[in-house]
């Protein structure tokens, strides 16, 4: 299931569930539910790898079995006996589930649980709030089955290339924003935010073998099951990735610990705990003996997105090792508290990123101890401004800051990423592109334009240690230039044209074709600017250039995706075609690299959906035919429902299968289409010329529409028209009543055509499908993984140079009509308006009024 199915599916579950359950609370329901039955699935699959047979589970599952039991509890942390499978609750339909069995479930893996540190308490949220799901037991056992109904096709086995938990819950708070996005100063952290957060702490990590990683304000855990996503592709070893988590609010802790165990992280790397980070820092040691097993945690990194500026009490705590080095936040604001936390527990070499809201870089007189204590001990590597309103629950600015123990450069890089967005709904997005640029510069530490710029410490100690990003860099487009002598005279001046540089340099003589030079040196388009770009030796070198540098990419994307589907890596493919698409650009001018990128990113996202299908059923998933469901509304209750209409393949589209193994047939229906819509088109361009009257009188004989009682009215007329054996104008009512009638069987015709066609070109594509030779298994992957892609990169130079021209044009435009033009213009239409008053004739009081304003004219 992707992630729009899914998305679709649990929506539809929630507004079905909405006069039940809080819109807000929906979400830890549904979450606690598919958490427990992805438990009971590693249950039964380590029976499976034991090789029990599942008719035989319900005798090895018993709590009366001690070696099951303790076989299960060696291997998993916990038991659940086979009466409180989820399986067990949705055999025969579910009939003979209620409340009662989830309650007794739930107790019993609270005293089966021997991993206490990791699965103590994790269902409370879950148990708790059972009973808001109804008034009585009757009614919560309907609205479990509801929502175990809603899970059960929802997968669980951590395979997906997406963290499933994470994304229901970003999906159900970003719906539900309104009144969940910000909650007791709850944020959710964005997937893209995250995704930017891991990679650049992947890049300084590299290539260890472990690493330890902490959040110490987890929320989902989505941060640090990013960075151990990014760090996959580095690391032989996932298994070397040890995640610490904190979080104070104790449902979403419980969220924490299900979402790493859900994507597959072993109990024994994931330690966790439920409290204040602030008020009580990380604590590991025995209740029994604190002082004689108390360790400070210290890892490589640190990740977080603390709620913003929430009061929180610095009393008694200047001597804490966490902030004596610094000084204590404000108690409104615990922003650089949370700062301070995170780097007290970084290893030397450790990094750590953190969002804060963009005031943390210039308020307050204690905030400012604060940032020059950070400057000064040489800990800020970057400052990264996001744009706005990408967060839910707050549209307030928000950075990420960049910080590390020990650094061998004393710079800080400066980020204003603030307009690289995509609108996504109400809100903004950060896109593939953006995410890889801003990692880039962080990890290459370069002077980009209107994006990035290393700043020395001594440049920051003469703005007092004010960090706010536009103080160094910024985003914003200059101020637009008037030149004053080409508003008067006309023409482009030739600074203007110089702000296209680096087009000028990739095109050389290009400038000079495009334009003309007047006397004073400025510049005119010429009439036909497209056509000397079409023709331009320069333009078609660049295009050759692009060419060259996708040559042979096909072919090795073939052997990387299309010949090694079954074993590809999918951890570290994607950065594998991704290096080699940096490599091949390197050297091609002009063009945008990261365009190129998302490109690539985009198809990969659909590459990568499919090849996890393949990898987890075989070739088979390819020749695999499915049913198409669709939508429907019950009229009664509102209620949606999904119904099966016709078929579709699993992983190859039917459209894709018909154009390339059924041509003539596909073409064929696609006639029966034409016909239909032109038949359609000429009744409706019939009725369109008539008259009001000619409309009325046909409108009568049709009962005003081409239903088969008004067809067949229609047909009647006619018929005793065809007998009197005239010969009828066209334009007679007559006339109109007959090609009426003539387009309508037509229309008819072709509907029954195309409906006949539609239904054995789809038999004919699930025949196709199921009988694929390999070859034409490899051709339609090439043509729905490949052949996109390349063809979008190639087109990126006709995009470039259809930009480049309108800019060209727009610039033109600004001074295409100049003042000294419009003058004279202004003074000509005078002279010819002055001639028309004086051929006027009237009354001597019109000629009085003609020759005042002929004298304002002439004024």
């Amino acid at each position: 299931m992707n992630k729009h199915e899914l998305a679709s599916k649990i929506w539809r579950s929630a507004n079905d569930m909405r006069s039940k359950i809080e819109a807000n609370e929906y979400k830890d329901y549904i979450l606690g539910f598919i958490f427990y039955k992805f438990l009971c699935g590693k249950v039964e699959d380590l029976l499976v790898s034991y090789d029990v047979p599942r008719e035989d589970f319900a005798d090895y599952l018993t709590e009366s079995d001690d070696a099951a039991v303790t076989l299960v509890q060696n291997k998993l942390g916990f038991f659940i006996s086979h009466e409180h499978l989820y399986s067990t609750w949705m055999s025969g339909g579910g009939r003979n589930f209620d409340v009662a069995r989830v309650r007794d479930a739930l107790a019993a893996f609270s005293r089966n649980v021997t991993r206490h540190e990791v699965f103590d308490g994790i269902f409370d949220t879950l148990q708790t709030g059972l009973s808001k799901l109804g008034d009585t037991a009757a009614a919560q056992t309907r609205s479990i089955r509801k929502l175990l109904a809603t899970i059960d096709d929802i997968p669980t086995d951590g395979k997906q290339g997406y963290d499933v938990l994470g994304f229901i819950y970003e999906y159900l708070i970003a719906n539900f924003a309104a009144n969940a996005g910000k909650k007791a100063g709850e944020f959710y952290t964005p997937h893209e935010v995250s995704e930017l957060m891991s990679q650049i702490i992947a890049a300084h990590l590299g290539e260890r073998s472990e690493i330890q990683i902490y959040d110490p304000t987890s929320g989902s855990g989505s941060l640090l099951l990013n960075i151990g996503q990014a760090m996959k592709p580095h690391m032989d070893n996932a298994a070397g990735i040890k995640y610490y988590a904190q979080e104070l609010k104790s449902n979403t802790y419980n969220l924490t610990r299900m979402n790493l165990l859900m994507r597959g992280v072993e109990p024994y790397n994931i330690v966790t705990r439920n409290g204040d980070s602030l008020e009580q820092d990380w604590p590991i040691f025995d209740e029994d003996d604190p002082a004689g097993t108390y360790r400070t945690l210290y890892v490589d990194a640190v990740v977080s997105n603390p709620p913003y500026s929430q009061n929180w009490d610095p009393s008694h705590k200047e001597n804490d090792p966490r902030f004596s080095r610094f000084g204590l936040a404000p108690d409104s604001k615990a922003d650089y508290a949370f700062v301070l936390h995170d780097l007290y527990h970084l290893k030397p070499d450790g990094i750590m990123t953190i969002v804060l809201p963009h005031g943390v870089l210039f308020r307050g007189h204690s905030e400012a101890t604060i940032r020059r204590q950070l400057v000064e001990q040489n800990h800020v590597d970057a400052i990264i401004g996001l744009p706005p309103n990408i967060f839910y629950g707050t549209g307030i600015p928000v950075i990420i800051m960049v910080l590390k123990q020990r650094r061998d450069n004393d710079d800080t890089l400066f980020i204003d990423a603030s307009r690289g967005f995509i609108k996504s709904g109400n809100k903004n997005q950060l896109r593939a592109r953006d995410i890889r640029r801003i990692a880039d510069a962080v990890a290459n530490r370069v002077n980009i334009d209107r994006f990035a710029r290393v700043v020395s410490r001594d440049e920051i100690r003469a703005n007092d240690y004010n960090l706010n990003i536009p103080r160094y860099v910024s985003a914003a487009e200059p101020t637009e230039s008037v030149d004053l002598f080409a508003t008067v005279r006309g023409g482009i001046p030739a600074s203007e044209l110089n702000e296209f540089a680096e087009a000028w340099t990739a095109l050389p003589g290009l400038r000079d074709d495009l334009f003309t030079l007047d006397n004073a040196g400025y510049a005119h388009l010429v009439d036909d600017p497209q056509a000397v770009l079409d023709t331009h030796s320069s333009v078609t070198r660049f295009n050759a250039r692009v060419t060259n540098a996708l040559a042979g990419m096909d072919m090795w994307l073939n052997d990387k995706l299309v010949r090694s589907r079954a074993g590809a890596r999918l951890a570290t493919t994607a950065d594998e075609i991704t290096h080699d698409l940096f490599e091949r650009f390197a050297s091609v001018p002009l063009l945008d690299v990261y365009e190129a990128y998302q490109i690539v990113h985009d198809q990969w996202q659909i590459v990568r959906a499919d090849l996890e299908m393949i990898q987890t059923e075989g070739d088979a998933a390819i020749r695999a035919v499915e049913p198409r469901l669709v939508m429907k509304k019950r009229q009664k209750t509102k209620e949606t429902y999904e119904v099966a209409d016709g078929w579709t393949g699993r992983i190859l589209p039917f459209d894709l299968v018909q154009d390339m193994l059924l041509g003539e047939q596909r073409a064929r229906v696609d006639t029966c289409a034409d016909r239909q819509t032109r038949a359609e088109r000429q009744l409706a361009e019939l009725i369109e010329g008539l008259s009001d009257d000619q409309k009325t009188e046909l409108a009568e004989v049709m009962n005003d529409d081409a239903t088969a009682f008004a067809k067949a009215t229609l047909s009647r007329s006619v018929k005793m028209l065809r007998k009197t054996g005239e010969d009828y104008p066209e334009d007679s009512s007559e006339g109109i009543q007959i090609a009426a009638l003539r387009l309508i069987n037509e229309t008819t015709a072709a509907k029954k055509d195309l409906t006949a066609g539609r239904a054995e070109l789809d038999a004919a594509t699930i025949d196709a499908l199921r009988n694929l030779s390999d070859v034409d298994v490899e051709r339609l992957l090439v043509a729905k993984w490949i052949t996109p892609m390349i063809a979008r990169l190639a087109d990126l130079p006709r995009q470039r140079l259809r930009d480049l021209l309108t800019n060209i044009r727009a610039l033109a435009d600004k001074y295409r009509n100049p003042v000294v033009e419009v003058a004279e213009q202004t003074t000509q239409i005078q002279r010819e308006l002055t001639g028309m008053l004086d051929s006027l004739v009237g009354s001597p009081t019109d000629m009085e009024a003609l020759r005042a304003l002929k004298a304002v004219l002439e004024g």
